[in-house]
Order: C-alpha cells, then structure tokens, then sequence
C-alpha cells in the first residue's frame, strides 16, 4: 500500500456546467492504472484510447500497429510526474468525440489506515453519455432534451440513456465504479 494519497480535482473541459470528481488515489498508482480509475469516477464506460499529457509530454498505452513518441503510461507512476499540490495534467478520454480533462492536485497526504483507495470525496452532474459527439455533440444534446417541443426531442430522447439526468451525481456510486475499474486487456 502507498505510504501516500494524491487528492485530484479531475474536470470535464468544454462542458458548461462544469462535470467534476475530487478523488483520492494512491500516490504510487502508474498512469495506467490510474486511467481506468479516472473513467470510473467521471462516469466513462471505458473502451476508449486516452492518454496523458503532463507539461507536453505524452503517456499512453503501446499499440504496435500505431507507433508513436508516447512514453509508456505503464512505466510512470503518478508521484513522479504530478509530484507536488497544485502540479496538473491533461487526460484525454476517446480521441473520436475528443473528451479532454483537466486534473490538478489539490493535495498529497499520508494515507490513512484502513481505507479503501481509490476514494471519491464529491462530484457534480452526471457525465454525458458515450459517443454523444464531444462538448459540442453534448450541448447539443442538451439543448434538444430541455425543450420538449423540439423537433429532435424525440430522437434524442430515444437515443440518450435511460432516464438520463444531466444534473445527476452520486459520490458512493462514483466511489465504486473507481473500485471497481480494472484496465481493459490489450488497451
């Protein structure tokens, strides 16, 4: 178990209102186990490419059929590159619809004994849905679902979740998604 935590504030960008988790994650976490920890407190299904640019250097996962200049997320762990409060990264989520976070650290503390990490402390409004097109997509998406009388409401309606509710957040359901997120095999 890491001796220490990293309190991260992670924010959905382009998204008004703003979409945020503030979690708590083991200091010793690689990047690549983080990521599906990050996909699990915004609300993201996973089974996207996502990587992580931290003052323009790049982390991902190795793909032999796509070479590139990323380091490998695997190989660097999260107090190494985000070693002191208020140091930031970029996490981008599905290249497709372009899902950009902004994720900061809000603090780094001794773990404490008998807590199960990863933990989310608060949140706000639910994460919009998979392949809805990007910021722009979900504004979109928005815009239709608030007006009944619109003529793609119905569409949209259809092709959104289930009870889908933009404003909908819940900390302990957050909380075990993050403990329950497990790298996708092959990512």
């Amino acid at each position: 178990m890491a001796n220490t935590v990293h309190q991260l504030k992670v924010t959905l960008c382009g998204v008004k209102p703003p979409v945020w988790r503030r979690i708590v994650v083991r200091s010793d976490l690689s990047l690549g186990e983080l990521a599906p920890i990050l996909e699990g407190a915004m609300g993201w299904l996973g089974g996207h490419l996502h990587a992580f640019d931290v003052n323009g250097t790049w982390y991902g996962r190795p793909d032999p059929d796509w070479p590139s200049d990323d380091l490998d997320e695997d190989q660097y762990r999260l107090s190494d590159v985000l070693p002191g409060v208020g140091d930031k990264m970029r996490w981008d989520y599905d290249f497709g619809d372009g899902w950009e976070h902004n994720v900061v650290v809000e603090g780094i503390v001794d773990a404490e004994p008998g807590v199960e990490y990863p933990v989310c402390l608060a949140g706000r409004r639910a994460c919009p849905p998979e392949d809805c097109g990007g910021p722009h997509g979900y504004a979109q998406l928005l815009e239709v679902l608030a007006d009944p009388s619109h003529p793609e409401y119905e569409e949209h309606k259809e092709w959104a979740p289930i009870d889908f509710d933009p404003d909908y957040f819940d900390v302990e359901e957050a909380g075990l998604e993050m403990r329950s997120s497990r790298p996708l095999e092959g990512w």
